[in-house]
């Protein structure tokens, strides 16, 4: 069987599976087939990724607002498989074809959403929205050539508590063995993501609602602060911001104080009695300093921790799958 760790993440997509992980930054354009031609003096640039699905052609990945008309779908329905999002997730599916082969067998993906979704009355709802969509047999062109998918099992959860497995679980989906006692005491989870800013507590595997929130201060709002005149797309703002081209030195400490009241706000002190405290998502690596200073020792930042929730995603489906062969 093959197994895919899935994450839906506003920014960018990330999958993880057996030859390990990748992204593709989450930027979207409908196709408008006005192409300036080769001009003498002009640097030649490859298009983006050309998706056609639903009847509709879209760029998708880095400079897609440069060559389309953009779409900017920030709320939670993008989550239930309008035809943006399928671009965007069969753009980083034929990526990882590309890198690692394509698919001959049915796919067991692990997907991931925020805690918004997955709280409150249409928490189920939502995660049904999910995985009603995914699963089945998918079929598109990437740049014209045909690919072709079957999604033969979806499993829905949140992004912070995969952040959680990645932390918790090997790579066989196995139980570390040092770090299995902190799931019996408290931890703390920290994700700094595209949109929002999660933090979950679990104490002895079950997770603590008066300590768990989620709000939409990701790094969208940093963008935001540089952007007040409105002169880009947010997707242009991330392009630079990932290529190091943006100035965020004035936004930077604003956004810092506001991602810190947040966390005072919902853990107060409370903190210091975690075991543990895990921080994951891109924003995790720009508010790193501050985050190392606000929580004296306590915080682990996981290898590449923009795919941790990927990776924690698919060693769920690999601890699912062993539970299966006993």
């Amino acid at each position: 069987m093959i197994y895919l760790g899935e994450d839906l993440g506003a920014g960018a997509n990330k999958i993880y599976g057996a030859f390990g992980g990748m992204q593709l930054q989450a930027v979207v354009a409908a196709e408008t087939n006005q192409t300036v031609a080769k001009l003498m003096g002009f640097r030649n640039e490859k298009p983006p990724l050309s998706i056609h699905t639903a009847g509709m052609n879209f760029y998708v990945g880095p400079n897609a607002h440069a060559y389309g008309r953009g779409i900017e779908n920030f709320d939670f329905e993008r989550m239930t498989g309008v035809p943006e999002t399928r671009a965007i997730v069969y753009g980083i599916l034929t990526r990882y074809m590309q890198q690692f082969g394509v698919f001959t067998d049915p796919l067991h993906m692990v997907v991931g959403l925020p805690l918004e979704p997955l709280s409150g009355d249409q928490a189920q709802q939502n995660a049904d929205a999910t995985r009603r969509w995914l699963l089945g047999e998918h079929i598109w062109l990437a740049d014209d050539i045909q690919y072709k998918v079957h999604i033969a099992e979806v499993k829905v959860t949140s992004q912070p508590s995969a952040a959680l497995f990645d932390y918790l679980l090997d790579e066989n989906g196995l139980f570390i063995p040092e770090r299995r006692s902190h799931f019996n005491h408290e931890i703390g989870i920290i994700s700094v993501g595209f949109n929002t800013i999660e933090l979950l507590t679990v104490r002895e595997k079950t997770i603590v609602q008066s300590l768990t929130a989620g709000r939409t201060l990701g790094v969208r709002r940093l963008l935001e602060l540089v952007n007040y005149e409105n002169l880009y797309s947010m997707g242009e703002l991330d392009t630079i911001l990932r290529n190091g081209k943006l100035d965020i030195k004035a936004a930077l400490p604003v956004w810092t104080r506001e991602i810190t009241g947040q966390i005072e706000k919902t853990w107060g002190k409370k903190w210091r009695r975690f075991d543990q405290i895990i921080g994951v998502g891109g924003g995790a690596i720009l508010l790193q300093d501050s985050l190392i200073q606000c929580f004296d020792g306590k915080l682990f930042i996981p290898e590449d921790p923009v795919l941790a929730i990927s990776r924690g995603l698919y060693k769920q489906a690999l601890q699912h799958a062993n539970r299966r062969k006993v």
